[in-house]
């Protein structure tokens, strides 16, 4: 499918979606986060697609922000839709069944942030700088960054971040759990792919599941716990589970895709 904003590549069963606003910064704007939702949504049920990279165009920004002169006149209620609506963009991300990982390859900063967070993994090159500026701005995070933030780093630091706008490079990030690894620029795909695929040689149900209850302990209305047991007990059912079970027994490698 064709897109304005994105550009997308099926490549070994891997979808790899390119934020394509190189010369803005691959700033977001409204129509750019739906053809990111429509992508991820597509990919989702797509059984030749195994995992997704999330990344922006060129060697200066993953996405430097919200495209500011999009919403600059907008009023309350017109605010309200413009977070509603990229909440269920970030949602759609981050409850994805399959994983999705952020290629940080520049500047993540404020929605841009938000985006590489609702991702279950972010890779970083040395030169990504993340951060929420928005108090900058007179406004605060409104696609879920004063929540995800807090989750991933901590309740101190992110109050921080948010409050003093506040930059931080890729090696503070790692330090802070707020990226998974920092790679050369070349290497940044590579070890996305690498990830991927080692994730794609496991059961994917099981992939799918154990997502499923990990998000689950951040939704207060979800016992995290007992879904936790529930999907357990379920995947007791599946043709997976006898693959890998009986393929330990065999001493040899699960195959769970065939």
């Amino acid at each position: 499918m064709s897109y304005q904003y994105i550009l997308t590549e099926l490549n070994e069963h891997i979808l790899t979606i390119s934020i394509n606003r190189e010369s803005k910064m691959n700033a977001l704007n409204a129509t750019l986060l739906q053809e990111i939702k429509q992508a991820v949504t597509e990919a989702e049920t797509a059984n030749q697609v195994h995992g997704i990279i999330l990344t922006g165009m060129g060697t200066k920004a993953f996405a430097a922000g919200a495209d500011i002169a999009e919403f600059a006149d907008f009023g309350p209620e017109e605010g309200r839709k413009l977070s509603a609506d990229g909440h269920e963009v970030m949602n759609s991300i981050e409850n994805c069944s399959k994983p999705v990982i952020a290629a940080v390859n520049g500047f993540a900063l404020g929605g841009g942030c938000e985006l590489a967070m609702a991702c279950h993994m972010r890779i970083a090159s040395p030169n990504a700088k993340f951060g929420q500026p928005e108090v900058n701005l007179g406004l605060l995070p409104g696609y879920g960054g004063t929540q995800r933030l807090v989750q991933l780093i901590g309740k101190g630091k992110a109050i921080e971040l948010l409050t003093t706008a506040d930059m931080i490079k890729a090696d503070e990030a790692l330090t802070l759990g707020l990226v998974n690894h920092v790679v050369e620029h070349d290497d940044l795909l590579p070890k996305c792919t690498e990830i991927l695929n080692k994730i794609a040689s496991k059961s994917p149900q099981a992939v799918a599941k154990s997502l499923k209850c990990a998000l689950a302990y951040y939704d207060h209305t979800t016992d995290g716990m007992a879904l936790e047991i529930s999907e357990f007990g379920t995947s007791f059912q599946t043709a997976e589970f006898v693959e890998g079970t009986q393929a330990f027994l065999g001493k040899r490698k699960a195959e769970f895709r065939k």
